[in-house]
C-alpha cells in the first residue's frame, strides 16, 4: 500500500538513491536539491518519501506559500524502477489528503507546475482536477486545484 513518510534522519539517504528515468531530469529536480530547499524553507514545507511497504520509491515535497497564501506540490517523482505502477496516481491523492489537513495554514488552492512535454504528468495532474492557470515560466505551465 502507498503511503507518504516525512524525511528525516533516518531515511533521507534512501531519498538521494533515487533515480529519474534518462530524459526525465528536465522535468524534476533530484531530491537532492529538494531536501536542500527543504532545509531553508523549513518553517513552511514537508519533504516526504513515497514508499510501497518498506520500500521508498518515489519522493515529493508540499510547501506552504504564506504570501498568496496557498499549498504547492514540488518535485514529485517516482524512481525509475518503479513507475507505470500507478505510483504517481495514489501518491497524489495521499498528498492532497495531507493539503486537506491544512498543516501550515488555511488555504485550499493547490498549486504545481509540470514542465510542457511531460504529458504523463500533465494527465495525471489534470485527471485529479487539476487545471492550466495560463501562467508559463519558460517551459513550465502552472497548475491549481481547489480542495476542500
Amino acid at each position: 500500500m502507498i503511503h507518504l513518510r516525512k524525511i528525516t534522519e533516518e531515511n533521507f539517504i534512501d531519498a538521494f538513491h533515487l533515480k529519474l528515468a534518462p530524459g526525465q531530469e528536465r522535468f524534476v529536480s533530484h531530491p537532492i536539491r529538494s531536501l536542500a530547499q527543504a532545509y531553508v524553507y523549513r518553517e513552511q514545507c514537508q519533504p516526504f518519501g513515497i514508499y510501497e511497504g518498506d520500500t521508498m520509491v518515489g519522493y515529493v515535497m508540499v510547501i506552504y506559500d504564506y504570501d498568496i497564501p496557498e499549498y504547492d506540490i514540488w518535485h514529485m517523482m517516482i524512481d525509475e524502477s518503479n513507475q507505470r505502477r500507478g505510483y504517481g496516481s495514489v501518491s497524489l491523492e495521499r498528498v492532497l489528503d495531507y493539503i486537506k489537513t491544512k498543516p501550515f495554514g488555511s488555504s485550499n488552492r493547490v498549486t504545481l507546475t509540470c514542465n510542457r512535454d511531460n504529458i504523463q504528468a500533465l494527465n495525471l495532474y489534470k485527471s485529479k482536477g487539476f487545471t492550466e492557470t495560463g501562467a508559463v515560466d519558460k517551459d513550465e505551465i502552472e497548475l491549481s486545484l481547489t480542495i476542500r
